[in-house]
């Protein structure tokens, strides 16, 4: 497997199976809690062998063939460089509430910006998506007018964030709705068009619907705002997905490089990996209830082992298995703890937290608010589940990490991350920070907070795409 020889195996098996547990009063129901969370423990083979796969996985949907992952083209093909000048807005959309946003620039820096916040309604989630688009339309133009931004020229980027397929940068196919929108006429077309197509029906605001983007390769773009080096997005909230800057000639559908383009961002999707059962060889039956309980079981394996909506209910399922087995809480649980999605990864973050400061008062008082009876050895037990769940995702987030430092070959490059788990979660930055070095040590590379990718990332984008367009005009005169 690619440059797998530069990782101190020795090394990286004496911590990937995170720390052991805590020597408890009773040495046999030590060892038997070990057995029956072990497969929670990843050991430097399994970590090798998710590189490899991942690796395969990557070139596979890179060259359309059957894989996981999705590797789409963005037809971003740069960054931001300073020459940016202008007013920019931004449409956001992925849930009941959304925004419309106009950032101003001068010489690629934010100078000012505005912010309004629309709902919507239920009756425009599920229906007609032709009226869905209306009411778009019509926000923007109630924030255009109201922000006084006048009849000029105003580029738009748009963070439609559902499932959709790529052809251009303005081209983005609507592939199915998720969340709670279903408006099943409009699937399968172009969310750009009908957005112009709705601001046209108007006639009252000269808005460019310039570029569609999700929120993960608006973090990227947020991030190269903060840093030039910057070259991988990553979210990691209650789901996650990772998107970087690959060679323009090894993505797919690069067919529109006609100017000697260097890179492209590639979406690579990355919750779905393993839903072709290539990531089974280290599922656990906590993984294999966690995946029945969810919304679509058989999919978003990868997001299952590492986002916020799951590593809750992970650790939940673990525990409730130990109780089974009489070795926690005397074997005596809890209408609470038995409750499905009852154990958030909030209370993960903040056992954690105990794990971090060497206490228990965070454990004690969220064990208590599930009305349990717990000693000492308890509270221990409950802090080390946490310590392997989250151990194990931010390993294996690591891993994919490190295929990517490895790909791109860039002398140095800033991963810009957002999302819940990683701003909340006390040591899952120290984890990333410690398992990329060790499984790509010859790669620099650095970490960077990059809030608002979805809302600014956006009007970013509609910079660098009307950048763009300028260029090529000029260039065809």
């Amino acid at each position: 497997m690619k440059l797998q020889s530069d990782v101190d195996v020795v090394a990286l098996n004496a911590v990937a199976r995170g720390p052991n547990l805590t020597p408890l009063h009773n040495k046999q129901r030590t060892r038997k809690v070990e057995e029956v969370v072990d497969g929670l423990r990843l050991d430097a083979d399994a970590v090798l062998r998710v590189r490899g796969v991942f690796e395969q996985e990557m070139e596979a949907g890179r060259l359309d063939q059957p894989s996981s992952l999705q590797m789409e083209n963005t037809f971003i093909p740069e960054l931001l460089d300073g020459t940016e000048n202008g007013s920019f807005m931004a449409l956001d959309l992925g849930g009941t509430n959304f925004r419309v946003m106009n950032l101003v620039l001068k010489d690629g820096r934010l100078v000012d910006e505005n912010i309004a916040f629309y709902h919507v309604d239920d009756h425009l989630r599920i229906g007609c998506g032709y009226r869905l688009f209306d009411f778009l339309a019509e926000c923007i133009a109630d924030f255009v007018h109201k922000q006084g931004l006048g009849s000029g020229r105003l580029p738009l980027g748009f963070t439609f964030s559902f499932p959709m397929t790529q052809s251009s940068l303005d081209d983005g196919k609507l592939v199915t709705w998720t969340k709670s929108f279903n408006c099943p006429n409009v699937v399968g077309m172009n969310a750009v068009q009908l957005l112009r197509d709705a601001l046209a029906k108007r006639g009252d605001v000269n808005v460019d619907v310039m570029a569609v983007l999700n929120d993960t390769a608006g973090t990227l773009v947020k991030g190269s705002y903060l840093d030039r080096d910057c070259a991988i997005g990553l979210i990691l909230g209650t789901g996650s997905n990772a998107c970087f800057l690959e060679h323009a000639h090894l993505a797919k559908n690069n067919s529109h490089l006609t100017h000697g383009e260097k890179d492209v961002i590639v979406d690579i999707e990355w919750g779905a990996f393993g839903d072709n059962g290539s990531l089974d060889f280290i599922r656990t039956e906590f993984d294999d209830s966690v995946d029945e309980v969810s919304v679509i079981p058989g999919s978003f394996t990868f997001e299952k082992y590492i986002g916020g909506k799951y590593l809750g209910e992970l650790v939940r399922r673990a525990l409730v298995r130990l109780v089974g087995d009489g070795l926690l809480f005397s074997g005596t649980s809890s209408a609470e703890l038995n409750t499905t999605w009852a154990f958030t990864t909030s209370m993960v973050s903040h056992i954690e937290q105990d794990n971090l400061d060497g206490l228990h008062r965070n454990t004690r008082e969220i064990l208590d608010s599930f009305n349990l009876n717990f000693d000492a050895d308890d509270v221990l037990i409950v802090q080390w589940v946490c310590q392997l769940a989250s151990n194990r995702a931010a390993l294996l987030v690591s891993t994919c990490l490190a295929v990517l430092l490895d790909r791109m070959e860039r002398p140095t490059a800033t991963i810009a991350v957002d999302g819940s788990v990683y701003q909340k979660h006390p040591r899952f930055k120290a984890l990333l920070e410690k398992y990329t070095s060790m499984l790509a040590p010859k790669r620099k590379r650095k970490f960077l907070l990059a809030e608002d990718g979805s809302g600014k990332g956006a009007g970013l984008v509609a910079a660098i795409a009307e950048k763009l367009r300028l260029r090529n005009n000029n260039s065809s005169l």
